[in-house]
């Protein structure tokens, strides 16, 4: 997802995280929720992210409504 500057400068700006905030809340729900989010809010992003990581954009929106739960 943040290979594409574009992108990770949208992501940024709509989640209001820095990269330094991403890497301190890799073991905060709220954050590793944030790119899912991000994800399902855009489909053509969700549905690239689901091929690159070969799951269902049904998988991707899971994951998060695990994390939000």
């Amino acid at each position: 997802m943040l290979a594409c500057e574009e992108r990770a400068a949208r992501f940024l700006a709509l989640t209001g995280l820095d990269p330094a905030r991403l890497r301190a809340g890799l073991a905060d729900r709220a954050v590793l929720a944030a790119p899912l989010t991000f994800l399902a809010d855009h489909e053509p992003d969700l549905l690239r992210a689901a091929e690159a990581l070969a799951v269902s954009p049904e998988e991707l929106v899971a994951a998060r409504n695990a994390l939000d739960s």
